[in-house]
């Protein structure tokens, strides 16, 4: 399929009669499509492992959420439990075995069981312009995608830069302590984020979509590292300064060097992977062009500003 940057389809192009299948719920991005989707009236049907129990399952089941478990090692299961599916709409964390291996089952599952539509776990930059070996983890979804584009079913991926929420903590961009906003490479490059929050709506939304392209392309709000600065000072009231770490070469250096010296090969996102993704978005490569933030005129989307601001307010 090719993707067409197209802005508002009607109502009509809804299918809520058929669940939406949606593996990887009980996760933070999955529970939040799971509500989204109930909100805009969706029957959802999550796909969780045998025994899976704890407050997040108990919550889908109070939120009126169709829990089946179901074993993602058996492809006859996994089948079973898509039949019906209008769409199946996966939230899969983990390595390859997750990424590739058990995607693969899942759309295996619902091509035999008639599933027409498919949305892969990406929810990232576009690594559709990137080099393989640049970033294990989108590796993995690159991967995924080939195998993908070679299935008979339609299938959308849902590309939304960075989770603006990891600028908080996870992300060692915005150093709040010293008020600093750290970088590589050109402070003037944009980069994308979207909120957790803003790419679970719109994901729901285009599981409801029959008429989505390949890819669908978001960010709630593009910047510049110097636009981050002034960002960061206005939202905290702190006068916030830039420290260029170095180059790209540099950050290249640093990423290799703390792969070899703590290689976490189990680890979903260990130091160096979260260095590879900043490296990514640094270089420019995979910047999101074109945005389809238009398809959905609902969706409110949250600034940069706002979430550093909720931040620091706490």
């Amino acid at each position: 399929m090719t993707n067409e940057h197209t802005n508002v389809p009607s109502a009509s192009h809804k299918t809520e009669s058929n669940p939406i299948i949606l593996a990887g719920a009980t996760g933070d991005l999955g529970g939040r499509i799971a509500r989204s989707l109930l909100q805009q009236g969706a029957t959802v049907k999550a796909l969780v492992r045998p025994g899976s129990s704890g407050p997040t399952v108990t919550a889908m089941h109070k939120l009126g959420v169709s829990v089946v478990e179901v074993d993602f090692n058996r492809l006859s299961a996994l089948t079973e439990a898509c039949a019906g599916g209008s769409c199946v709409v996966s939230v899969l964390s983990g390595l390859r075995e997750v990424i590739v291996d058990v995607q693969t089952r899942l759309l295996r599952a619902a091509v035999d069981a008639g599933v027409p539509r498919f949305i892969p776990s990406d929810y990232c930059i576009d690594f559709t312009k990137l080099a393989y070996g640049t970033n294990r983890n989108l590796d993995f979804r690159r991967e995924f995608s080939e195998r993908l584009d070679q299935a008979p079913i339609a299938a959308t991926s849902i590309l939304n830069g960075m989770f603006t929420d990891l600028l908080t903590g996870q992300a060692p961009v915005v150093l709040f302590g010293p008020k600093r906003v750290i970088y590589w490479g050109d402070a003037d490059q944009p980069l994308d984020f979207t909120t957790i929050d803003n790419t679970a709506t719109f994901t729901a939304m285009a599981a409801l979509d029959s008429t989505t392209p390949r890819f669908l392309r978001i960010a709630g709000d593009v910047v510049s590292i110097r636009e981050l600065k002034e960002v960061s000072s206005t939202a905290t009231g702190n006068h916030f300064r830039l420290f260029r770490a170095g180059g790209l070469g540099t950050l290249s250096a640093l990423i290799k060097i703390t792969r070899t010296l703590f290689p976490a090969r189990k680890e979903v996102f260990p130091p160096w992977q979260g260095m590879q993704y900043l490296h990514n978005m640094f270089t420019g490569r995979p910047k999101l062009e074109p945005l389809d933030n238009e398809r959905y005129p609902n969706i409110r989307w949250t600034t940069v500003r706002e979430v550093l601001a909720a931040h620091s307010s706490r």
